[in-house]
Parts: structure tokens; sequence; C-alpha cells
């Protein structure tokens, strides 16, 4: 197959960010397809740019179009972004020789390059919806107007409608789809998947990176690594840090990511007599050197915060956790919640209660034979149910299928 391939966020394993289109993408120029990958540079050395360029990454071809774009910025700065490459990205998706069209989500907009090209090439279109869009923006405040609601409602429609199957990262965006009325036998769940061979690493890595920092060496690790942006919530993290900072001092909370509530986090952790104690920030990394970082860490974090709505999300860094063999905490209920119960490889902490999330941490953070038994069973469960070589094998025969 020839495959044109949107995405508007595409990152390699050098650059910050999740990886799974590259995971992908990779893996299906392995089994034999070719992969265009059409996308957008947002490193602030690209902005002198004009028009497309293209690169080969892993065998794949990447044709990088310079949008500004950072998480930082306000809403309608995000949506000039988003239209930019929808509006760019059309007419490079219809130029290229390609046999399928496959779109992946977040911003929704990508529909619209996505559904043009498939028009326009007469080939089908595959949608893949990473987050139930724009479900979640209401939800947390970020979509107000009317107009705005009733116009992101109908691009979730006309994104569906014009998909020849629609990939869900999680039974509940599965189910959200299928709510739409979207047929439930063309929605096919493919979650975020454990990148085993990136993890498979010696223990002395973990070691290098404790031994790096003094404030760090033999005590134990909680992480965060990701986002700070508005629907993370890290900031639960920081106050979470100096309930923990009251019963147990040497226990160390690091954060590392970079986002809209940066400042709003380490004025935070500050205020509250924790920065540099036992709680500390470093700048975003690339997704290589994450398996030094988890390989160090006692026990690895997922947040959210405290809306059902975001309970259906698939976090890369959920699935980073698992393949490294890292028992895992996360802060809200959801499928992620019940595969921590049936699997026992984390816990769940109380997203109101931190004196409750506090005692939950600490019991399981003293317990080296549970700590070692989870970490066991959390890569047992990568391998066994989130194989990206498994799951890439899955997109493939929904591609197939489609072009059938």
């Amino acid at each position: 197959m020839n495959i044109t391939y949107l995405h508007q966020y595409f990152n390699t394993p050098d650059m910050p960010g999740g990886t799974r289109s590259f995971e992908m993408a990779r893996r299906l120029v392995s089994m034999g397809h070719e992969v265009n990958m059409v996308t957008t540079s947002r490193v602030p050395n690209d902005s002198h740019r004009k028009g497309w360029y293209m690169t080969e990454e892993a065998g794949i071809h990447v044709h990088w179009l310079a949008v500004p774009y950072s998480n930082r910025m306000g809403f309608y700065k995000r949506l000039k972004a988003f239209l930019h490459y929808a509006i760019a990205a059309s007419g490079k998706a219809a130029s290229l020789n390609t046999d399928i069209i496959f779109a992946t989500s977040t911003p929704l907009t990508v529909a619209l390059p996505a559904v043009y090209a498939s028009k326009r090439k007469r080939v089908p279109m595959v949608f893949e919806v990473r987050d139930l869009w724009p479900a979640l923006p209401i939800a947390v405040g970020a979509l107000k107007s009317p107009l705005m609601i009733h116009a992101a409602l109908w691009l979730e429609r006309f994104a569906y409608r014009n998909a020849a199957q629609v990939i869900a990262l999680s039974p509940g965006m599965r189910d959200g789809v299928v709510k739409t009325g979207y047929p439930e036998d063309v929605v096919h769940v493919i979650p975020n998947s454990a990148d085993l061979e990136l993890f498979d690493v010696d223990e002395d890595i973990g070691i290098r990176f404790r031994n790096k920092y003094k404030w760090l060496q033999n005590n134990p690790l909680v992480v965060y690594t990701g986002a700070l942006g508005r629907v993370n919530g890290v900031s639960y993290l920081v106050e979470l840090a100096a309930k923990v900072k009251e019963d147990a001092p040497d226990v160390r909370f690091l954060v590392v990511g970079e986002g809209q509530e940066e400042g709003l986090i380490h004025d935070l952790a500050k205020s509250l007599g924790v920065l540099n104690e036992n709680f500390f920030l470093l700048k975003r990394i690339p997704k290589r050197e994450m398996p030094a970082i988890l390989s160090a860490a006692t026990v690895a974090t997922s947040l959210v915060i405290d809306i059902k709505e975001i309970w259906n999300n698939s976090a890369n860094k959920f699935f980073d956790a698992l393949a490294s063999g890292t028992p895992i905490a996360i802060n809200h209920e959801g499928w992620q919640a019940d595969m921590i119960r049936e699997a026992d490889i984390g816990m769940i902490l109380d997203a109101r209660d931190l004196n409750k999330a506090k005692d939950t941490l600490l019991n399981r953070l003293h317990n080296r034979t549970w700590l070692k038994k989870a970490g066991i069973k959390a890569r047992q469960l990568a391998q066994d149910r989130f194989d990206r070589n498994k799951l890439a094998l899955e997109l493939e025969k929904v591609l197939k299928r489609s072009i059938k």
C-alpha cells in the first residue's frame, strides 16, 4: 500500500513527546508499505522555512511545514495553527500518490485535509481518535461559545461520516464514537502501545541517572513525564509532595516536561516549601532518553484533572511505564484503573483526598516485595496486550480492509 499518514504533531524519538505515529509508520514501512507522513515542524529555528520540505526518518517520507505551536498558546492561537495546517495539508496530501489516507487526531481539524484528499484521490480514509474531541474541551471549559461547540460537533460527525473505518485508542473512546451513530462493526480499539525494545535496558542506566543528582541517590522516586497542560493537573503532584514530606521526607518527586501550567507548578511548589526539597522539575526530554528516567523511578504516574470525561484517555506515559516494568500510579478511574486493579501493577490515588492518596502511596513505596512483583507484572502485561509490534499488525489489517 501507498499510505498517506496525516498527523499534525508527529515526533521522532529524537524529539520530546509521543511517538505513536513514528513507531506505527516505521513498522508499516518494514512490512513493505510506502508511508508519506504529512506533518508540521514546531521548532523555533525552523520558523524561517517557507513551504514544505522532506526528510526520511526510518524509511518514512516525512513532509514538514513550519507551523509555530506550543501548548503554552491560548485557545485561539492554537486554533489558528490547526487551520493553517489543515489548509496547507489538504493540497500536500492530495498531491501524493496514495492508496489510502490515514489521519490521526488531535486536533480534530485534521479531518479537513484528510477528507479533501480522500475525495480528490478517490481513495478511502481511516480516522484515528486519540481523544474524544469535542467532548473533552467542552467538559474542561475550553470550548464555551455555542457557535464553536456547534462547529466542533459538526466537524466530529463530518470526520466519522467520511471514514471507511475508525480507530479508537480506548474502549471509552470507541463507545463515544458509536454514540454519534457510527456503525460499531467498523470501530476498532488499538490503544497506545508499549515499545518493549526501547525500554529493555540494563539497570545501570537508571543507576547512572540517580547518581547524577545529589538530591536523588538512593531515595524512593515518584516521576511524572509529559505535558504540563490544564487537563494533566500536575499541581496535584505538588500538593501530594507537600503531604508526603511531613511523613516521609526521603521520598522524591520528579516532573519532567513543559507546558502551559509550568509556571503555576513551579510557583505552587515554591509556596508549599517543596521546590528543590523533595519536588524537582526538569525540562522535557527526547523519547530516546525516557528509559533512563523510568529505570530510575520507583513509581511512575499518569495524572489528569478530576473530570470523568478524561478517564477514557490512553496516555503514552502509562504504556511507557508498563514497557519499562515500573509500577504505575494514577489519580482517576476508568479502563486503566480497572487494569491496574486486575493485574496488581500499581495504585489508584484518591483525586480529592490527599491524605488518603499519601497513605496509599507510602504503603506501596515502602513495600519492596510488592514493588518488585508489580514491576514484573507491568512488563508482562505490556508483552501480552500492548506490544507495539502486535498492535501495528492490527493497524495494517484495518488499513487493508479499508481498500478492499
